[in-house]
Parts: structure tokens; sequence; C-alpha cells
């Protein structure tokens, strides 16, 4: 006897884990259309932004190597692939991912549109440590490379990893959960002036001082280790006049600063873009998408340095963000600011 599928509960279930239809989209087609056309991205999936301005500003060429130091779902990879080798051409593409759960996937999703290991090489790695990736890999130095600095929407949709507040789970936040320590455990044991600059520097809240101040005071009695626990603790915490969309948008800005605090993201970033010049073959072609202003100001400042510098040729001297239509289809790509810079020499 057959056994039947399971079922989720409900119409419109809530759940992650009964999103029965929108996690196998591809057996459900119509489903994922409907969920779609109205401008939402299918839960465990993630659509590449800008993808058109990006292939504009890197302008891979048939047979060139590239580098895709976030990986992700792969979705950039595999436009970078199809201009990497167009019309037969050999071109080789390595993607980068810090996060051992989505690496695996995304790699499957490489392999299915044809691309093998003589196209493809996915690493386990943090862009932090590109340098020492090429060298192991031994294929040069790219000419093309991209780096989305953006939580893929699979992280931010299942509520076990904790980064999302609208669905209760683990205080988390790790990129990779197998490193490091939780949000949970940051938050129970950091100083207050720590948790204040994490607050300032990692999501301009105007309040550091006194909101850090308040959730250490508050930690050992609420203990802070759920997603849900927070984010009602950080609702209640304002004075109950504020309108309700300045109320979320802290909670977004305090989930935000503490990702960014456990992962260590700026320390990376920085790594990255100082050594970033020397990674790149002359002539070559990076393009970078942030999401917050602390990124942002990172990226323009090292790209304007390097300008100043003589080791890139050109810089982008405005950002690129997302039109009306890709606002509509995806409104998660709202923050999304693209720079780009050339590598001098030829």
């Amino acid at each position: 006897m057959r056994k039947r599928r399971p079922r989720y509960p409900g119409k419109n279930p809530r759940r992650f884990e009964h999103k029965y239809k929108e996690l196998r989209a591809e057996q459900y087609p119509e489903a994922a259309a409907h969920i779609e056309s109205r401008g939402k991205t299918l839960a465990g999936s993630h659509r590449p932004i800008l993808v058109a301005e990006i292939l504009e500003v890197l302008d891979p060429k048939p047979g060139e190597f590239g580098v895709d130091c976030t990986l992700g779902h792969a979705g950039h990879a595999l436009e970078l692939l199809g201009r990497l080798r167009a019309d037969g051409a050999s071109g080789r593409l390595i993607g980068l991912d810090v996060d051992p759960m989505e690496m695996p996937r995304a790699e499957s999703r490489v392999r299915a549109a044809g691309h093998g290991p003589e196209a493809f090489q996915g690493v386990a790695s943090n862009f932090a440590g590109l340098a020492g990736v090429l060298e192991r890999v031994g294929w040069g130095l790219p000419s093309v490379i991209l780096a989305d600095l953006g939580v893929s929407s699979m992280q931010i949709d299942n509520p076990e990893r904790g980064f999302t507040f609208k669905h209760d789970g683990p205080l988390d936040l790790r990129l990779n959960p197998t490193r490091g320590v939780a949000a949970s455990e940051w938050l129970a044991s950091v100083r207050v002036g720590r948790l204040e600059t994490a607050l300032r520097e990692g999501a301009d809240e105007p309040r550091a001082a006194s909101l850090a101040a308040a959730l250490v005071a508050a930690r050992d009695k609420v203990g802070f280790r759920r997603t849900k626990v927070l984010a009602e603790w950080l609702r209640a915490w304002p004075d109950p006049a504020t309108p309700r969309e300045e109320v979320e948008k802290l909670v977004r800005r305090v989930f935000q600063a503490l990702r960014i605090a456990v992962n260590d993201e700026y320390s990376a970033l920085d790594t990255w873009l100082r050594n970033l010049p020397g990674c790149l073959a002359p002539g070559g072609r990076v393009a970078v998408l942030t999401f917050h202003s602390g990124e942002d100001r990172r990226v323009k400042h090292a790209f304007r340095a390097g300008l100043d510098a003589g080791l890139y040729s050109e810089i982008s001297e405005e950002v690129r963000r997302p039109g009306a239509e890709e606002l509509r289809a995806n409104p998660r790509s709202a923050p999304a600011k693209l720079r780009w810079a050339r590598r001098a020499g030829e």
C-alpha cells in the first residue's frame, strides 16, 4: 500500500515545517506561481537580487574564471556560469559559503544544471579566507568576483536558525551553527559597553546606550533564549505611544545587530576587502551587494582607498538599487545596494 504524503493543516499554514507545497515548489508549480505573483518569496527558497545589474558590471566573458564568495541558493552562481561557459567555453567558478546546511543544497543545484567539477567547485569557507581558497584550488586569479552580503531567505525562513522573529525558535543567528556561540549565549554574558557598540555599529540604533543597559538588566530575569521572548520584550520596551511601525523596526535592528556580532561579520568583511585587490586578476571586476549602512560604508571606503592607491582603475561612484519591478516581485530586495570596482592593469 502506497504511503500517503504528509498534509499540512489549513489553507495557509503559518509554521515553516507545514509549508508542504512551498517547500516542494517543483511538485506544485501552480501554488508556487500564485505565491510569487503576490510578491512573496517561497519558503525555503531565495531569489537572487539585481541579477541583470550584476551581470552588466561584472561582464563575465566565456572562458573566464570567477568566484561567488557567498553561494547561498546558487542563483547568482548559475547566472555567472551561464555566461562563463557560454557557447561551450571552459569557464570556471568557485562558490564559497560558510553555512554547512545550505552549501550541499546549493552545490546540488549547480550539478543538476549540468556543471561538473571541472566547471564548478564549492568550498565551505567564510569569504574572509578567499586568498587561501584560491591558493588551494590552484585555478589562478579570477577575473570576476561577486559577494552578496545579505542573509539568504532559506536562513530567514527557517525558525530553527533563529534569524526570524515572525516564528518562535532558538535565538541562534549563527551562519555556521557548528561554530562559535549562539546569540542567546552571547547576549547572556556580553558587557553593556560591548552590546552598546554592537547596537550602534550593527544597526545604527539611536538609543543604543539605554537599550543595551536595559537588555543587560533584564536578561537574568527574562532569559533571552528564544526569538519570540526577545521580540516581545523589545516590543514592550519603548514608550507605549511609539508607533507600531517604529517598534517593529527596532526589533529588526536588534536582531540584525546580534547577527552581525555573533558572526563577527564586520571583521570578516574588513579582511576580505583588505585582501581583495590581491585576489583579483589585472583588469578583473568585483561586485558587492550590501544590505545596511555599516556594510556599505566599509565597501565604499575600501574601494575609494584602493582607487587612490592605484589598486583599482575604476569604481562605482553611486550605488545601484532594485527598480520598481524587482521591488514588487521581491520586497526583500529593498535594502540592497550594488557597488563595483575594476582592478588596475590589463
